[in-house]
This record gives structure tokens, C-alpha cells and sequence, in this order.
């Protein structure tokens, strides 16, 4: 009898406040899925196929790093603005995921603020340890954050 083992799934979650910066602000700039490029350490990001703002929305996101161009290709499989989350899966990529699935959502805190919660679910990704890749949201989570609060003052500044 052979015994096929499933490999283990990752799964994480990082958050990151805004102080100042309420939740329908910083959810205006999340739910613009194929504009992450503004929010995000990348390079480009575009609309492949589909309709914005709804479920099958495909989007193509790369950088050039050293060199050499990595890409991935990101599909939102469910949006809701009343919640303000969005879940997206990686339907193709040369960063060595398998599978991946994120699920973004914005809540409101004390005066005024928000935070953003960053949820993943992914098999084992070639070459990285689940460390890096929990590093690697943790940061990327705090950079948006930053890019959204500098945008928040600066329009309230004007």
C-alpha cells in the first residue's frame, strides 16, 4: 500500500495600522486591483482580462530585479466593498508558487485609523522558507501601509 502524503500548507497573516487614516481611504486604494504598482515595491501592474471591481478580474504584476523579470499573474476570485476585503490567487508566475491565495480586508480602529489585515494560504514555495515568505508580507504589508498613509496626509494637506 502506498501512502501519498499531501504536502503541508502555509499559512499566515500580518497587519498593519494607520493611525489617521480611515478605512474607506485605505480600502479606495486596495480595491483598485490593477493599479498596485502605486502601492506596492513593483514595477507594473495592469489589467490582463475582465471587468474591474468584479470576481475573474486578472491582473499582471512584474519587476525587474537584477536583471532579470519577475513576474506574476494574480486573479481576484471574490471583492466586497461593504466588508472591504478582496481575496486574490497567483493563476500563473516564475517566482515558484505553486499555489497561493490572499485575502486583504481593511477594518476600522480607534480615532479614526484602520489596519490592514493580510491573510495567505500557499503549498511550500520553491526556494524560499515559510520565514522568508511570512518576512517578505510582513514588510511588503508596511510598505503599502506607508505609501497609503503618505498619500492620506498629503491629500488632506491640500
Amino acid at each position: 500500500i502506498q501512502r501519498i502524503m499531501a504536502e503541508e500548507k502555509w499559512e499566515g497573516k500580518a497587519v498593519a495600522e494607520l493611525a489617521g487614516t480611515g478605512a474607506e481611504e485605505a480600502w479606495s486604494a486596495l480595491e483598485d486591483f490593477c493599479n498596485l504598482q502605486k502601492w506596492f515595491p513593483i514595477d507594473t501592474s495592469y489589467r490582463l482580462e475582465g471587468v474591474p471591481g468584479q470576481p475573474g478580474l486578472t491582473r499582471y504584476c512584474a519587476s525587474n530585479v537584477k536583471g532579470t523579470i519577475m513576474w506574476a499573474k494574480e486573479k481576484l476570485l471574490s471583492i466586497d466593498p461593504l466588508q472591504r476585503c478582496l481575496s486574490y490567487e497567483i493563476v500563473d508566475n516564475n517566482l515558484g508558487f505553486k499555489s497561493y491565495v490572499a485575502t486583504l480586508q481593511v477594518l476600522p480602529i480607534h480615532e479614526g485609523g484602520c489596519k490592514i489585515e493580510w491573510g495567505f494560504v500557499s503549498d511550500p514555495v520553491e526556494g524560499w522558507s515559510f520565514q522568508d515568505l511570512k518576512g517578505y508580507v510582513e514588510s511588503t504589508i508596511q510598505f503599502m501601509a506607508n505609501k497609503i498613509q503618505l498619500a492620506s496626509s498629503s491629500l488632506a494637506a491640500a
